[in-house]
Formats: structure tokens, C-alpha cells, sequence
């Protein structure tokens, strides 16, 4: 993959095309339910409260956030939850873009907020090179061990 090829947008719900959103769920799908085995409630009614960067390669989703407004997620922060990138497009830096992407974002629409992310325990280095430090500790959602990330403004 040539990252020149990725294109990326950022809608509110309102904006996403049932073509996109039906994606965004198929790749949510895919990774979260059937490639990590996790059972889990994905429609928790916060995507129509959050805008939805998307990294599009063609007409594949190769890569997708969440980015949710302070005070939805947590109390006292923004979030960017659903953080995946599709099995083909992965160890090329992506995930590292995207998220960066995702925090610019956020900035951007709401502020120089803090920022809390529940993390998979595994990926505490990848948000640590991010920014992120560890808030909690580690707990279990939905069969995998997690821990309460922040970036604090």
C-alpha cells in the first residue's frame, strides 16, 4: 500500500452515507467480534453523538476512529474509541496516522481538552509513543484485559 493512496474524511453522523456506515460496522464487525472473538455491545448510541474519521483506500475501509465529544464517554474528557485498522493495511504506520489524525481532530472541533481512551492492555506502548499515559488499573471489557488511557491538557 502506497500511503498516498489512503484518503481520509471526517463526518458527523448525519453526514456518513449508508454505504459508509454500513462499512464502518462491517469492519468494527470484523476485527472486534469475529478476528478478536470479543462479545460485545458495538450500537451503544454514541455513534450519533461522535464525527467518524475514516481512511479510505479505493472503496475499502482500511482504517477507522470514533471521535467523541467531551463529557459522552467520560465526564471530565474527549475519546476516541473504535480505533481499528482493517487485517491488510496493518504494520505500515497507519494506526500511528490515524490516531494522530484523531487527536488533531478533536482538537480541532472541541479544544485543547483532555483526552481518555479505554485500551486494550496490549497496545499500552503503541498510545504511550502517542502521548498517552496509563490512568488505571488494568480491568476486563468484554473478555479482554484493558487499561484507562490519558492525555491530559
Amino acid at each position: 500500500m502506497d500511503r498516498q493512496d489512503i484518503k481520509w474524511a471526517e463526518k458527523a453522523y448525519a453526514e456518513l452515507s449508508l454505504d459508509e456506515l454500513y462499512k464502518i460496522l462491517q469492519l468494527r464487525q470484523e476485527v472486534f467480534v469475529l478476528e478478536q472473538a470479543c462479545v460485545y455491545s458495538d450500537l451503544d448510541n454514541k455513534d450519533q453523538l461522535s464525527r467518524h474519521l475514516m481512511a479510505w483506500h479505493g472503496d475499502v475501509l482500511a482504517a477507522y476512529t470514533r471521535l467523541i465529544p467531551y463529557g459522552i464517554s467520560y465526564p471530565d474528557a474527549m475519546s476516541i474509541g473504535r480505533v481499528v485498522t482493517a487485517a491488510g493495511f496493518r504494520g505500515q504506520g497507519l494506526g500511528t496516522e490515524l490516531m494522530r489524525r484523531s487527536m488533531d481532530a478533536l482538537y480541532a472541533q472541541y479544544g485543547h481538552k483532555a483526552i481518555k481512551i479505554s485500551a486494550q492492555q496490549h497496545l499500552h506502548v503503541f498510545y504511550s509513543q502517542l502521548g498517552f499515559v496509563q490512568t488505571s488499573a488494568p480491568y476486563m471489557d468484554a473478555g479482554i484485559l484493558h487499561v484507562e488511557m490519558a492525555v491530559l491538557h
